[in-house]
């Protein structure tokens, strides 16, 4: 019995599918397939940055407040000091996790800003009013 090369190879992939194994391209990025469960990938969300500028209840930028970024999940604070012309920035901070931000200065506080880790953007800029 003679059988189509073609239909081979086609009732294989069917099978291959039925059974929920798919062809994937391996991990090493070589040209051939290897069958098999597809690979999960995490979705890599990565690092954002969080920064702006402190200005006082007249909206003249405050040197030497305070800013504060806390983690929500881990309840850890990094703290900055605003420059001459009132601005700060945080580097690398999660986009995975939610965070909360706010500045003082002299005893008084500004309104605390929340972060969420459903915010994609990479740069985020706020202006931190302290009364």
């Amino acid at each position: 019995m003679r059988v189509n090369c073609t239909s081979l190879v086609a009732g294989v992939a069917f099978a291959a599918l039925a059974a929920g194994l798919v062809p994937v391209v391996s991990q090493s990025g070589s040209a051939g397939f290897e069958f098999g469960p597809p690979i999960a990938q995490a979705q890599n969300l990565g690092q954002r940055s969080v920064g702006g500028w402190v200005v006082d209840a007249n909206s003249a930028h405050l040197i030497g407040a305070t800013i504060f970024l806390k983690d929500l999940k881990t309840k850890s604070i990094r703290s900055y000091t605003s420059a001459a012309d009132g601005k700060f920035r945080f580097a690398q901070v999660n986009m995975t996790e939610d965070h909360e931000l706010w500045a003082e200065k002299d005893g008084k506080k500004s309104a605390v800003r929340s972060i969420s880790s459903w915010d994609t953007r990479k740069e985020v800029e706020y202006e931190l009013k302290v009364k």
